[in-house]
């Protein structure tokens, strides 16, 4: 599990890069921009405590709001497989899964519970971890996994 510190620090990190830097140009450089960002402070604190320590349904809400707003798009939710070794996507994968897939590949189910590819299909061949039907993993069993290795 991410520490709390890294966690508030890559959702910061995030909002600054994605919100607020374009709002601050928009603005050209308004007050209100540090007002909001000693907000997204204080509210990072508040969204890291309810994604890992809140209980299922306040925690998958927090990641679920956060991942919409971060990134936005028309088509599903797909990080590189990097992003799961994040703070943020660590404790997505322990408190959510995959938010937009049903199944994950080998590569993200690795990533998602920090080890490697070929460590996933040991633990498929072991009966650890089940196949999906369509292929991969199911995303609810990387994360039920994560769950029961807390």
């Amino acid at each position: 599990m991410p520490s709390r510190t890294a966690l508030i620090e890559q959702i910061v990190r995030l909002l600054d890069i994605r919100l607020l830097d374009p709002l601050e140009v928009l603005l050209e450089g308004d007050d209100a921009v540090e007002a909001l960002r000693r907000l997204v402070w204080r509210r990072a604190g508040q969204w890291a405590t309810q994604m890992l320590d809140g209980d299922d349904t306040t925690a998958v809400r927090a990641a679920v709001r956060l991942i919409a707003t971060l990134y936005p798009g028309d088509g599903p939710f797909d990080p590189p497989v990097e992003w799961w070794r994040t703070p943020l996507g660590g404790v997505v994968a322990r408190r959510v899964g995959h938010p937009a897939a049903e199944s994950v590949s080998y590569a993200t189910a690795g990533a998602m519970l920090g080890i490697t590819r070929q460590g996933v299909h040991d633990l498929v061949r072991r009966g650890r971890l089940p196949r999906h039907p369509d292929g991969g993993l199911p995303s609810a069993a990387v994360r039920d996994r994560l769950q029961s290795e807390s």
